[in-house]
């Protein structure tokens, strides 16, 4: 099968999202589908090449930061892709487009659809959805909420990356929807040899961003003090300042590790260092991080929201937090933190849950929709 996939942001660009289609990508590659990938160009990167089996075309559409997309640089996705996809369409014929985000990359399948007929298949993450990331998107749609039902309904099948996402988007749009979460390699993530460190490693991974509560991060860890704990914080965005400001207002610049932005690559190895992931997020579909931190073994304290649920059994693999409840976050580190048996046991529930997100059971999902899509099943 022939796929051309659209996305605005693939790695090394954006965040969990495009490192979730890389993985779909790659695991349908190697079972040897032919797949393009359409995405935005960034200074310093080729505008085309081949990796891991995707043939990777990028186009300039004025993005000028790794971590973060303006609305600006979303339309000029869909502008400069409507003629290179259009070209790679007459050019390699795809049987089918796989677009993920309905807006902007699912505005851009729309739009190929209408002009060449050629069907396509939207996986939705949380921030395609009103009310999903309020804090990010609810301003946007105000006003683009009517130019997105077509995109929702020419699709030939429609997934979710989490029941959370996907009960919200019933809401709003009367279309058929499944569940298929976000993966990761299970096996190459498996720690060989896993032991709690001494003292724990904490882990934030993710956009400076709002949604993200980076705050709470350090109102947290402040009443923690007294405790023999370190933190990283890996990730870049308007926040970071604010946040390095915050740490050193709270006498604890020794005790955290702020790398900015890294890639994907680098992010799995500060998880195979760790032993917790905390992320006390506002909002959260189905975060690739809290996949590969199962996978890597990592205890969760999370917030109580989204996909969160879905990765965490409470008590057993991690915590779920109210988003406000700064005590009880620290009250749960605390017990992870100052009991090293507990906290290894929770590791290792982690591991068992793992098996739940491998990513060849997502890629045969994916598999079995494109080809009933084709089909018309």
């Amino acid at each position: 099968m022939r796929i051309l996939t659209l996305i605005y942001e693939f790695p090394p660009l954006g965040g969990g999202g495009g490192r979730a289609a890389y993985d779909i990508c790659k695991g349908l590659a190697a079972q040897g589908h032919t797949v393009t990938v359409l995405t935005a160009h960034l200074s310093g990167l080729p505008f085309e090449e081949n990796k891991d089996g995707i043939h990777l075309v990028r186009i300039s559409s004025f993005r000028r930061k790794t971590f973060g997309a303006s609305f600006l640089t979303m339309l000029g996705y869909i502008l400069s892709g409507l003629w290179a996809g259009f070209r790679l369409i007459r050019m390699e014929r795809p049987h089918i487009i796989h677009t993920h985000f309905a807006v902007p990359s699912g505005a851009l399948a729309w739009a190929l659809s209408v002009l060449t007929r050629t069907p396509y298949i939207l996986t939705v993450h949380l921030g395609d959805v009103p009310g999903g990331v309020p804090e990010k998107t609810g301003k946007w749609f105000r006003w683009i909420m009517p130019f997105t039902h077509p995109i929702w309904r020419r699709a030939k099948k429609i997934i979710a990356v989490s029941e959370h996402t996907r009960q919200l988007a019933l809401k709003h749009y009367a279309v058929d929807i499944q569940v298929i979460p976000n993966g990761a390699d299970v096996k190459l993530l498996a720690p060989s040899n896993m032991q709690v460190n001494a003292p724990p490693q904490l882990v934030f991974a993710g956009r400076f961003m709002p949604q993200k509560n980076l705050f709470a991060v350090i109102q947290t860890l402040a009443l923690l003090k007294d405790l023999n704990w370190h933190c990283a914080m890996l990730g870049d965005g308007p926040l970071f300042d604010d946040v390095k400001r915050a740490i050193e207002k709270e006498g604890m610049t020794q005790r955290f590790d702020l790398p900015g932005w890294v890639t994907p690559e680098v992010v799995l190895e500060r998880f195979a260092q760790s032993d917790i992931l905390f992320m006390p997020s506002l909002s959260e579909g189905l975060p690739v991080v809290g996949v590969q931190a199962l996978a890597s073994g990592l205890a969760m304290v999370v917030s109580k929201i989204g996909g969160f649920l879905d990765l965490v059994t409470s008590e057993k693999n991690g915590y779920l937090i109210n988003v406000q409840d700064i005590p009880a976050f620290a009250g749960a580190l605390r017990v992870l933190i100052s009991q090293p048996e507990v906290l290894f046991n929770f590791r290792l529930a982690s591991l068992e849950k793992a098996g739940e997100f491998d990513i060849q059971k997502v890629v045969d999902q994916y598999h079995a929709v494109l080809h009933s899509a084709l089909n018309g099943g």
